[in-house]
C-alpha cells in the first residue's frame, strides 16, 4: 500500500473526526489521499422547458436555490478538508461533485480509475440511493475494489486476521488479487469455502488449497477452512464465521448474480454491503 492513492468518498455532512482517523491511517502507510465530497442535488425540472411558440423555458427559482445551497455547502466542506489534510501532513487532493444520484456512479468511477483502493464513508448511507450508486460506480465502472465499514482505518493498515470468502468464480479471484497488499500485511489469512462443491470442474477436490499455495508464495500465513452452511443464509454464515475467528476484515467477490437479481431477491453481496458491523473489501 505504500505510495498508493486511496480514494475516500464522503458526503458534505461527513464527520471530520472520522476523516481525521482515516487520514492518520493513510499517513502511517504512507499513502496519498484523494478525497471526493459528494452532494446530492434535485433532478433538473425538465417539465419547465417549453416548446416555442407555445411556451418558453422557465426554471423554478426553488431548484436554482437548492443547487446554489448544495454547492455552497460543498465549498465549505472542501475548505475544512483541505485544512485537515495540512494538519495531518497527508499528501492529497480534494474534489467535489454536486449531482443527482443517477449521475454519481459515472462521476465517482472517473476518480476511482486513477486510484488504488476506495473507501466509502458511512455517512453516505443516508440516503441509501446515493450510497448504492457510489458503490456501484466503483465496483462496475472502475478497476479497483471498495472498502466498507472501516471507520478508524484498522482494516486498511493493520488487519491482523483476514477472512477470504473463497470460491472459484472470476469476481472472487479479482477480489483476492486486488486485496493482495492487505493480505501480505496480515498476520493470518483464512481461506474459507462455504458449502463448496468438491468436484474437479467446480471447487476442486480440496477447495481453497490451490489459492492458499499461491498466497503462501507471497508470504501470507494461510489457514484453509471449509464450512457447511447448515441451511443458513450464506451471507450470515460468512459473517458468523468471520466473527467467531476474530477476523478484522472480510474479502469477497461481489455480485455473482446480476444487480437486478440481487435487488429483487437479495443475495450475499447485498447483505454484506448493507451490514455495518464488519469491515468488508469487495471487488467485481
Amino acid at each position: 500500500m505504500k505510495d498508493s492513492t486511496i480514494l475516500i468518498a464522503m458526503s458534505q455532512d461527513a464527520s471530520l473526526t472520522d476523516l481525521a482517523k482515516r487520514l492518520e491511517a493513510i499517513r502511517a502507510i504512507p499513502a496519498r489521499a484523494a478525497i471526493l465530497i459528494i452532494g446530492e442535488v434535485p433532478d433538473f425540472p425538465y417539465y419547465g422547458i417549453g416548446i416555442p411558440p407555445y411556451g418558453g423555458t422557465e426554471i423554478p427559482p426553488a431548484w436554482q436555490e437548492a443547487i446554489s445551497s448544495v454547492h455552497a455547502d460543498l465549498k465549505t466542506k472542501s475548505d475544512d478538508v483541505e485544512f485537515l489534510l495540512q494538519q495531518h501532513g497527508v499528501s492529497g487532493a480534494v474534489h467535489t461533485i454536486g449531482c443527482a444520484p443517477s449521475q454519481v456512479a459515472d462521476a465517482i468511477a472517473r476518480r476511482a480509475s486513477l486510484c488504488d483502493i476506495a473507501i466509502v464513508s458511512e455517512d453516505l448511507r443516508t440516503p441509501d440511493t446515493l450510497f448504492r450508486q457510489t458503490v456501484f460506480g466503483i465496483l462496475f465502472q472502475s478497476p479497483i475494489g471498495v472498502l466498507l465499514n472501516d471507520v478508524d482505518g484498522q482494516a486498511l493498515t493493520r488487519a491482523g486476521k483476514i477472512f477470504v470468502a473463497w470460491n472459484t468464480h472470476l469476481h472472487t479471484a479479482r477480489a483476492v488479487h486486488q486485496a493482495l497488499p492487505l493480505l501480505r500485511k496480515a498476520e493470518d489469512v483464512i481461506i474459507a469455502s462455504v458449502d463448496p462443491v468438491m468436484t474437479e470442474y467446480r471447487e476442486g477436490e480440496d477447495p481453497g488449497v490451490d489459492v492458499a499455495k499461491w498466497l503462501t508464495h507471497h508470504g501470507c500465513n494461510i489457514t484453509v477452512e471449509q464450512y457447511p452452511s447448515g441451511g443458513k443464509d450464506i451471507a450470515e454464515c460468512i459473517l458468523d464465521q468471520s466473527k467467531e475467528c476474530g477476523a478484522d476484515l472480510i474479502v469477497m467477490g461481489a455480485y455473482g448474480h446480476s444487480r437486478a437479481w440481487e435487488a429483487l431477491f437479495g443475495g450475499t453481496t447485498r447483505h454484506l454491503i448493507e451490514q455495518e458491523e464488519q469491515a468488508v473489501f469487495l471487488a467485481h
